[in-house]
């Protein structure tokens, strides 16, 4: 765990919004995580931020998810679904690849 993880879980009084680090800091995801939570609708940022912008969550609802095991089986799911489907749709492509070579090496060894 790195320094500044530490130091930040191991404050008394947490500030009231937290940024995407912190976020997945208190909650126990990787940071590239948080972005697949919102978009399945298992995260809401406060206010409307824009696509590009900064996002910050309340520390209330981050620390009553932290609570819900329920809430947490359901945010893992969604981050191994999501994992997977994205791991998933680059196989068919190297596949495809392999098959082309095979199939090239056998032409080169019928010719010959």
């Amino acid at each position: 765990m790195n320094q500044e993880k530490k130091d930040f879980l191991s404050v008394r009084n947490l500030p009231a919004r937290v940024g995407i680090n912190e976020t997945a800091w208190l909650l126990g995801f990787g940071e590239t995580d948080i972005p697949v939570l919102v978009a399945a609708g298992l995260l809401k940022p406060l206010g409307r931020p824009t696509a590009t912008g900064s996002k910050y969550f309340a520390t209330v609802d981050l620390q009553n998810f932290r609570n819900d095991s329920r809430w947490l089986a359901k945010a893992s799911d969604a981050v191994v679904h999501h994992w997977r489907a994205k791991n998933a749709s680059r196989r068919p492509v190297a596949n495809r690849h392999s098959n082309m070579v095979i199939a090239g090496a056998a032409g080169d060894v019928a010719r010959n």
